[in-house]
């Protein structure tokens, strides 16, 4: 840009020399020079604050690993004649043998229904021992009742002592088969174990083991996440894949319009006049020739160069701090279907604030200037 402003300003001064039948000499020369170094600074400076420029924007998006939740070989890849197609969300991408946890889920299955009838068995035990203790809290109510009216007959005189005697032992043999019918029930009772919200916890745990081994077989199909597609496809039927978080599968780009943002790197003091919402223009070097209006959606708050991390050791700042970017997220307001843009595409943005709006149109002629220049590159020579 500067270079062009400079060619530009050669250009004037000539053509007025010219025109004009200034004669060239030492003093001339040194007054259009001059004229041209503060004219220029503070041109430059001018737009540099008020219609920042930045030659590194790009099309950022985000990028899902696909890693599998579980380990196996694959037996079959759907989408591999689909690689760059768009794919909805829940289409499947790849298929692992399923065949050993199809195994585990039916041995749960089998370990939950035994279960199921054992602790069925033991639920009778203990049903049978409480009817028994029941009974025998019965029969030993009404040895207590019988001794109770032998014993006010026995003070009466009514009946003899023999008589007494035999309610004394009744009442004694009840409460022995009572004790022994509410020791049996708690030994049933212990036998058939604790409750988890009213299920028995040997079914809630062997549940559990088996909706855990069922979901590790659904996780044999690998799903797309969400909208998107896949690109450079390498994964083919017999690899083997395991659920490990620095070897993915296979990656898949989210092609959402919030999944994508064009971001351009000011410098940190160009952008103190932006705003929200302030006009820009954004070329790409795929494009030459053309400039698309855009609006500032927001300014990043956060420099890359200032985050911490925790490590459990100091900051070491034995050298220069390094002189990091700022970066401001723009929207595009022009229509790009018609043009091949591919995500990560690069490109160059402007952005023109309220202030100074004068020189907002130069800044304009220097962006279309850029824009043409792209027409040239050096695998076209």
């Amino acid at each position: 840009m500067e270079i062009l402003l400079t060619l530009t300003y050669v250009a004037l001064c000539v053509a007025v020399f010219k025109i004009f039948r200034i004669p060239v000499n030492q003093w001339t020369l040194t007054t259009a020079a001059l004229g041209g170094i503060f004219g220029l600074a503070l041109l430059f400076i001018t737009m540099a604050y008020n219609h920042p420029f930045s030659t590194n924007a790009r099309i950022y998006f985000t990028v899902t690993p696909i890693l599998p939740s579980v380990k196996g070989r694959v037996i079959e890849v759907p989408v591999e004649d689909r690689t760059n197609q768009h794919l909805e969300a829940g289409e499947v991408l790849f298929k692992i043998d399923p065949k050993p946890y199809e195994y585990v889920v039916q041995e749960k299955r089998a370990g939950l229904a035994d279960a199921e009838a054992n602790v069925a068995q033991l639920k009778a035990s203990v049903d049978q021992a409480a009817a028994a203790t029941a009974k025998a809290k019965a029969q030993l109510q009404l040895a207590q009742e019988n001794y109770d009216a032998q014993s006010t007959l026995f003070q009466k005189n009514v009946v003899a002592q023999a008589t007494l005697d035999t309610a004394t032992r009744n009442l004694e043999t009840s409460r022995q088969a009572t004790a022994e019918a509410l020791a049996a029930e708690d030994r049933a009772r212990q036998a058939y174990g604790a409750l988890v919200d009213g299920e028995h916890s040997v079914i809630v745990r062997l549940r559990n083991e088996l909706a855990d081994a069922q979901y590790d077989l659904d996780q044999t199909v690998v799903r797309a996440p969400t909208g998107g597609f896949v690109t450079e496809l390498a994964l083919r039927p017999g690899v083997y894949v395991v659920p490990a978080p620095f070897r993915p599968a296979m990656i898949f780009v989210n092609d959402s319009q919030r999944d994508r943002a064009l971001a351009a790197a000011f410098q940190q003091n160009a952008l103190q006049r932006v705003r929200a919402g302030d006009e820009a223009e954004v070329l790409f070097k795929a494009i030459p020739g053309r400039v698309f209006k855009a609006k500032v959606r927001l300014v990043i708050d956060a420099i890359a160069g200032g985050q911490l991390q925790s490590t459990g050791t100091l900051v070491n700042v034995g050298g220069p701090l390094p002189g990091d970017r700022a970066l401001a997220v723009l929207d595009i307001v022009d229509d790009v279907s018609g043009y091949q843009v591919p995500l990560g595409s690069a490109g160059e943005a402007a952005i023109y604030t309220e202030h100074v709006h004068e020189l907002s149109l130069l800044r304009k002629i220097l962006l279309r200037m850029r824009s043409w220049q792209n027409y040239v590159f050096p695998e076209s020579i």
